[in-house]
């Protein structure tokens, strides 16, 4: 036997959730390891985290934030832009703008056509599986599950519906769910808050699953090797306090520490295993994300 069953890398918005679902049933050891700290600790970043206006305090801190930065663009001159990601417990989904809209559904689609369960009807069946949703159930929406989703309709600027009403008139139609059938228009978002607080994967998914004896979570602790017998990743070697330490699991290790950590042959590379194989599904991912992060009013 093992030190743990699951080795999970990065408590982002994925991470926290496999905890919560691998250690759900009781018969699983869990081990989740974050390179960031706690999002709850007493400090003056962790009360920003939790305030929904304090994300401004978020974006360029590297306290919490890996600070990342693209490659030079040629549409932009050759600018680099900055690419905030999350380093904490609820990775990005603690320090984000906590806007819940999901993308179009030709992007799902598109995934859907090579690689099969990652279509539009799964990945929506999906969202519906996890929202609890302010604005009600529908083909769309979900109610019943851990992430409380807010409809974002009172509390707003007193400007925001004569903006609408302005966009409608330019011919930009009116949208009720960016959710739903129809992405084009204008409208509210959505939002992952609940009761005035930001709602985290750390804090829909996270915290009730540490209750769980069979789930571990080491913070503040980079992993620096993935553990090879093969082409099987048996554990990992991690860096804390400046100890060097290795885990090794019975089941599975799982990369998921987003997009830039995870994803890469590079960061393969860095981790000192070889490249078995690649998805082309996310090489082509980037580019989406990019155009989908447009400054929100």
């Amino acid at each position: 036997m093992q030190d743990t069953d699951y080795i999970i890398v990065g408590a982002g918005s994925a991470g926290c959730v496999l905890a919560n679902r691998l250690s759900e049933s009781g018969k699983h050891k869990v081990t989740l390891i974050e390179a960031g700290g706690s999002d709850t600790a007493l400090s003056l970043i962790n009360f920003f985290i939790h305030l929904p206006l304090g994300y401004g305090k978020l974006f360029y801190n590297p306290a919490v934030n890996w600070m990342y930065g693209t490659e030079p663009d040629p549409g932009l001159n050759g600018q680099r832009d900055h690419w905030p990601r999350g380093k904490v417990l609820g990775g990005s989904s603690s320090i984000n703008a906590m806007v819940w809209i999901r993308g179009h559904r030709a992007d799902y689609e598109e995934w859907g056509a090579e690689n099969a369960g990652w279509g539009y009807d799964e990945c929506t069946a999906a969202y519906r599986a996890i929202e609890d949703n302010e604005a009600g159930a529908d083909a769309f929406r979900g109610q019943g599950g851990p992430l409380f989703i807010s409809a974002n309709r009172t509390g707003l600027h007193p400007l925001v519906d004569d903006y609408i009403r302005a966009c409608g008139q330019a011919g930009l139609p009116y949208t009720p769910d960016f959710n739903g059938e129809n992405q084009e228009g204008a409208g509210h978002y959505q939002m992952s808050i609940k009761k005035a607080r930001r709602n985290s994967t750390a804090r829909a998914f996270l915290r009730p699953a540490m209750k769980r004896a069979n789930l571990k979570v080491i913070t503040r602790a980079q992993v620096t090797r993935v553990l090879m017998e093969g082409k099987r990743a048996v554990g990992v070697e991690y860096v804390q306090n400046g100890q060097r330490h290795e885990l090794r699991c019975n089941a599975e290790v799982i990369l998921s520490g987003g997009f830039r950590a995870s994803a890469t042959g590079r960061i393969c590379r860095a981790l000192a295993f070889p490249l078995c194989s690649t998805t082309p599904m996310w090489a082509n991912t980037c580019p989406t994300i990019r155009a989908s992060t447009t400054p929100s009013a």
